[in-house]
């Protein structure tokens, strides 16, 4: 009979969408009722249950059919994220631009050591390296918002991830045309895919950045329309990167940046998402916990484990020298440090861009990523919660309402 659906049914974007939300409602309720444990954590261990390691409710297949949830949550995330970057406050800010270029450059050799140690390949463990440069912006938005945090450490910590997620692309970007010349790709691929991927996101950011910060404007006075011109605009630079060929992880931080630093007067820029945006965190760690491979973790796990502590090492030890240099008190520098360790959604991406490039020779980058993330996302948000309770900067709302009834 035609009109029945065809058996077993494929669930499409929609009930994967309403999977993935339900079971991250319930993984971080069952969080919450552990004070010590950060609802991620809950939302991992959740996807990792009802994913292909776990009881295969969402296969593989259906997660890559449905990998435009990722995209969309992903995009506003480093999108928010990008706000947190006043490129005119940074320049002024000498500590956050020496810590953010201290970090990454020590990450990226660290990791690279650390696998040249090991026997990798050369060029498998600069790109390795790159990657692991950047941190995740989702960790540490989602944790500071669950803890109520802010104050220095907050807002050094989010400028921190943003220009250490922007470095990490460009090391990226860098590495990638000695992959095109081993491949013996023409020359014309070598030079300017890197480029074209690089300087096309910047582009198409800035121009969807000053469209709507003038729409933004014409509509001052109707401000109930902004949410849905920001997420406009976010959307549009997602679908116009994939059109194109570009980034759409990059092309939304770009993004968020433009808009920062466009503004004079609040117009968007300090726009309340409001509790609908927890959604999309739900749906990203969900995810991320389904795509985990059990078995890619285990058989990488030595060289992954490796990684982890020479990643880890080299970001806590950077901010920490960092902060005293610029003779910040030492508890804002430990903690600052801590809110790097996370990785997750721009090193997913890339080894995505990586996969999609190199199909071959990019296994091994893949595989040792992918095992990287797994752990730092299930030891990462209880590291940046601690880090924000040892910092002093948890529950300011609280202490603000508090002053203001004394």
């Amino acid at each position: 009979m035609e009109f029945l659906p065809s058996w077993p049914p494929e669930p499409n974007t929609l009930v994967v969408f309403g999977i993935l939300l339900t079971a991250g409602a319930l993984g971080g309720f069952l969080a919450h009722r552990r004070p010590w444990l950060p609802s991620i954590t809950g939302f991992m261990l959740v996807g990792l249950g009802i994913g292909p390691s776990g009881l295969d409710l969402l296969t593989a297949a259906t997660l890559e059919d449905a990998r435009v949830l990722v995209d969309i949550a992903l995009g506003l995330i480093l999108y928010r994220l990008g706000l947190s970057l006043d490129i005119a406050l940074i320049g002024r800010n000498r500590y956050v631009l020496f810590a953010s270029l201290l970090e990454s450059a020590a990450t990226f050799a660290a990791v690279y050591a650390t696998l040249a140690w090991l026997g990798f390949g050369v060029l498998p463990a600069a790109l390795v390296a790159a990657i692991c440069i950047s941190s995740s912006p989702a960790v540490l938005l989602h944790v500071a918002h669950e803890v109520d945090a802010g104050g220095p450490v907050t807002e050094a910590s989010q400028s921190l991830v943003a220009l250490n997620n922007v470095i990490a692309f460009l090391a990226f970007s860098a590495v990638i045309p000695f992959f095109h010349a081993a491949a013996n790709a023409p020359w014309q691929t070598t030079l300017f895919q890197p480029l074209y991927r690089l300087a096309g996101s910047v582009a198409l950011a800035v121009v969807v950045g000053y469209v709507l910060h003038y729409l933004a404007r014409k509509t001052r006075k109707a401000s109930q329309y902004h949410l849905a011109l920001v997420a406009g605009a976010i959307m549009f630079s997602l679908g116009a990167a994939t059109t194109l060929n570009l980034s759409t992880v990059f092309a939304p931080l770009v993004l968020g940046i433009v808009v920062k630093n466009l503004e004079h007067k609040d117009l968007v820029s300090h726009l309340d998402f409001g509790e609908a945006f927890e959604m999309f965190f739900i749906v990203l760690f969900v995810f991320a916990g389904a795509s985990l491979h059990l078995a890619e973790l285990l058989h990488f796990g030595w060289a992954a484990g490796a990684v982890v502590g020479a990643r880890f090492l080299a970001k806590w030890l950077s901010a920490f020298s960092a902060g005293a240099a610029f003779r910040r008190p030492w508890r804002q520098s430990a903690a600052t440090g801590l809110m790097l360790a996370p990785m997750a959604g721009l090193a997913i991406g890339l080894v995505q861009t990586s996969e999609r490039l190199f199909p071959v020779e990019a296994v091994p980058v893949t595989a040792l990523v992918l095992a990287a993330v797994a752990v730092f996302e299930f030891v990462g948000p209880p590291i940046v919660a601690w880090g924000f309770r040892f910092s002093g900067e948890t529950g300011v709302s609280a202490v603000a309402q508090a002053s203001g009834t004394a």
